[in-house]
């Protein structure tokens, strides 16, 4: 291997293929450390796991759009996953594991479709997981310890959105209604026969003048209406 422009050049066998490489670093990855030699150019890592990290995970981060590995695993790192680690398309392992990172998984990032190894273990996490994309394919140890996580894979369901209450009806109530009902009714009943009864005799008394008997049944029917509207309102009263 011979060194070129702060690059290694390697050679194969044959002579005739030759590739740019970095120099091999060393990658803790869910927990297991190992070293990667002959990193090609084109592979990027980020490695800043077990430091002393404090604050907020800055945006700024998901403009890192092809870098395949970012690990910031046991640090004291606060506050909400950026959603803006969707804009890293590259990315293929992410380890936030052993923080203080808090609020929900941002349903944002079903959009890394590379995504292999996922570690959010260890954090205070809530909400629920999302399920689309390759969320849909990590276990239970990518969110182990965070008590407020909820939905698959973890066994712990969330709670259904709260239906409206319904309304359920006093008794007090419903017999009032009826009571007011039948009341109305035999008031109107009573109202009727009175009218029902006078036309009667009327029409008996005269020799049927169909006239004089339309104008009864009209004001039969006013009469009613009144009584229902008079025996209504008494009893809401009381």
């Amino acid at each position: 291997m011979k060194s070129t422009d702060n690059l290694y050049r390697y050679q194969n066998d044959t002579g005739d293929i030759s590739f740019h490489y970095e120099a091999s670093v060393s990658l803790t990855v869910k927990g297991t450390e190992y070293e990667v030699k002959n990193i090609l150019h084109i592979y990027t890592a980020i490695d800043l796991s077990c430091n002393k990290f404090q604050g907020e995970i800055p945006d700024v981060i998901g403009e890192l759009r092809w870098l395949a590995l970012l690990n910031l695993s046991h640090n004291s790192l606060t506050g909400p996953i950026p959603s803006l680690l969707r804009n890293m398309k590259g990315l293929q392992s992410l380890d936030l594991s052993s923080n203080q990172l808090t609020g929900a998984i941002p349903p944002q990032l079903t959009a890394l479709t590379f995504l292999e190894v996922l570690n959010l273990s260890g954090n205070h996490l809530s909400g629920e997981i999302p399920q689309k994309g390759q969320f849909s394919t990590f276990t239970n140890d990518s969110y182990l310890g965070n008590s407020a996580l909820c939905g698959l894979p973890l066994t712990k369901k969330c709670a259904n959105t709260a239906s409206p209450p319904q309304e359920v009806g006093n008794g007090d109530e419903d017999d009032a209604c009826d009571e007011l009902t039948w009341e109305a009714i035999v008031m109107g009943y009573g109202c009727g026969l009175i009218c029902g009864l006078s036309s009667a005799y009327i029409v008996l008394k005269l020799g049927k003048p169909w006239w004089f008997v339309r104008y009864i049944e009209v004001l039969q029917l006013k009469l009613m209406k009144r009584c229902l509207k008079n025996g209504t309102g008494r009893s809401r009263r009381t």
